[in-house]
């Protein structure tokens, strides 16, 4: 296996001319009388690799009027020391192999700046500009993180349905998997889809969450996290929206809000840390051409305690300038984008953590509080984006979880599994969730959701 360009770019000239192979596509070209210039990048680094060949041999000269920009190819030859100030070697080649020609009246990606919704049209090519790739080499170190904080903190990764039964968030807003006919779907006696006939014998959906079967695991194996694909059929067409996105979600056994808040935060520093360590030079470009300051405001994540805060108080904190806000602050209401961002950046001047929201607009698995109106929910929100985590500590109490099934219109014998749970050991034990493409754009500051996800999947979209 040739080495990658990344690595190139480390080492020191070769005194021994050993023969090295290098592999990419080609970013730009430059000819002169005796020689070609080419940069080349194989997606392992944002800085290309020079490359100059010698154009003496015929043979040579015909292979390099074939290649332009977006071409694939190989050349073989000796790293030197570079005379440009960007880089320390260059590859003085004595051979190029043509893997793939790429038409240069045709191609799509020329040097220039391109829009990313024009990039979102050719997904298929957009990973070779230089800000997608960046994109996607945090996106792969970030997976890395998250795994590497759990693992080391004794969690062990399960794998949860994608299809399932359960609504977890009883919204509704779920994609039916079915294999009845849609022009001819079977009905009952009264006139209702016949689910009997399809192929789970009940109507099942692509999942919204993997937290109620990760509780499973958490009440066997106490600590445990999932982190995988998740769906919405929400219609929203928004830059913060997707039908189709990842999610981590830790749960764990013997655990209450303060350890699940407690958790949250070292999660995120660790995850912020460990990019800011591994992706220097992704972050410096993302810090230089897409949001000025990223870095810093990154490091003073890491480096501030969290706030802690009740739902309660955040009112009282927003209802002091309710004049300055579009949508209306009183307690009972959800709160919006703006006031989680005024709280961040106006109020604390850093990450809160908001708790003890009211039962009505908080799902039916979080526990109720002694007061019978608020729940033990926290909300993780962050300057800048404002609710970066949602979580709770689960409702572990037979009789109590029922009602709240109950008041949510929801059917229980959908859920006995998830009541069996309270029958048999049940113990405190709490979880979050985090929106993986809402992390990945809070850490980049890239302004559309849709260019943090190499495919999205929106509302009337679903190309490639």
């Amino acid at each position: 296996m040739s080495l990658r360009i990344k690595k190139l770019l480390t080492m020191d000239p070769d005194e021994n001319e050993k023969l090295i192979t290098a592999e990419g596509w080609v970013r730009t070209k430059r000819d002169s009388k005796n020689f070609c210039f080419f940069e080349i990048n194989d997606g392992s680094s944002l800085k290309n690799l020079q490359v100059i060949l010698d154009k003496s041999s015929e043979k040579i000269v015909k292979t390099i009027d074939k290649i332009s920009t977006g071409a694939s190819v190989e050349f073989t030859g000796y790293l030197v020391e570079s005379p440009g100030k960007n880089q320390k070697v260059e590859l003085k080649a004595e051979n190029v192999l043509l893997w793939g020609e790429s038409p240069a009246e045709t191609y799509p990606l020329q040097k220039k700046r391109h829009s990313f919704e024009f990039l979102r049209e050719i997904a298929h090519l957009r990973p070779r500009t230089n800000t997608l790739g960046a994109v996607t080499r945090v996106r792969s170190t970030l997976s890395f993180a998250v795994h590497s904080f759990f693992q080391s903190n004794d969690f062990l990764y399960i794998h949860t349905p994608i299809i399932s039964a359960s609504d977890c968030e009883g919204a509704g807003e779920m994609f039916q998997v079915t294999t009845l006919p849609l022009d001819n779907i079977p009905k009952t006696k009264n006139g209702a889809v016949d689910y009997s006939q399809d192929f789970f014998g009940k109507q099942s959906n692509l999942t919204v969450s993997g937290q109620l079967e990760a509780e499973i695991y958490a009440l066997a194996m106490k600590n445990v996290y999932t982190f995988g694909p998740t769906f919405r059929a929400e219609n929203s067409n928004t830059s913060r929206h997707l039908a189709e996105f990842w999610m981590i979600e830790p749960e764990m056994a013997f655990c209450t809000l303060e350890g699940n808040m407690a958790v949250a935060e070292d999660f995120l520093k660790y995850i912020f840390s460990y990019v800011l360590e591994h992706c220097p030079e992704d972050m410096e470009f993302f810090n230089t051409w897409v949001e000025k300051g990223i870095v810093d405001s990154l490091r003073k994540i890491i480096e501030t305690p969290f706030v802690h805060m009740t739902y309660s108080d955040a009112v009282k904190e927003l209802e002091k300038s309710s004049s300055q806000f579009d949508f209306p602050v009183s307690w009972g209401a959800d709160l919006q984008s703006e006031h989680e961002k005024f709280l961040t950046e106006k109020v604390c001047n850093g990450p809160v953590i908001v708790t003890d929201y009211p039962k009505e607009i908080k799902a039916f698995y979080m526990k109720m509080n002694d007061d019978g109106k608020t729940v033990r929910a926290m909300d993780v929100l962050v300057p800048r984006l404002g609710e970066i985590i949602g979580g709770s500590e689960r409702e572990n109490r037979y009789d109590m979880l029922l009602k709240r099934i109950h008041e949510w219109g929801l059917q229980e014998e959908d859920y006995w599994w998830y009541l069996d749970l309270r029958k048999y050991g049940s113990v405190p034990h709490a979880g979050f969730g985090l929106g993986f493409e809402r992390v990945i754009q809070y850490i980049t500051g890239m302004q559309n959701i849709r260019d943090v996800i190499p495919f999205p999947r929106t509302v009337k979209n679903a190309e490639f």
